[in-house]
């Protein structure tokens, strides 16, 4: 046998080893708990419809947000409120607060505002 030819089958039985292997599923880690919605960057869509489906599973969602994305937290409440829910959610509750949070600039400590609007049934 040639080196090539002995060398595409080292090769050649690496790689069947990689695909024969069984591949080892991570489960889906959740931060906090599964009603809950922390928006961030996305559009505001994708927030609604992730807040849709949990309604229908669950029946409540907590919508939470801090600083900049505060306002899109609002409009994700209305849209599934008004829009896609179709007079079925209305807004349970909104509680208002002040986090401290630690500056990853300058280590200082920060107050950050933030919000969770509970929609249900």
């Amino acid at each position: 046998m040639s080196a090539k030819a002995s060398m595409k089958k080292q090769s050649r039985s690496k790689d069947e080893e990689r695909t024969e292997s069984p591949s080892e599923e991570t489960p889906a880690t959740t931060s906090g708990p599964q009603n809950h919605i922390y928006v961030g960057k996305k559009p505001v869509m994708s927030y609604a419809m992730s807040a849709l489906i949990q309604l229908s599973q669950v029946g409540e969602v907590n919508i939470k947000a801090r600083g900049m994305a505060i306002s899109r937290a609002v409009d994700v409440a209305e849209i599934v409120t008004k829009r896609l829910g179709n007079g079925t959610f209305f807004v349970k509750n909104i509680n208002i607060s002040t986090e401290q949070v630690k500056s990853t600039e300058t280590g200082e400590m920060r107050n950050v505002s933030s919000i969770e609007i509970s929609v249900g049934k």
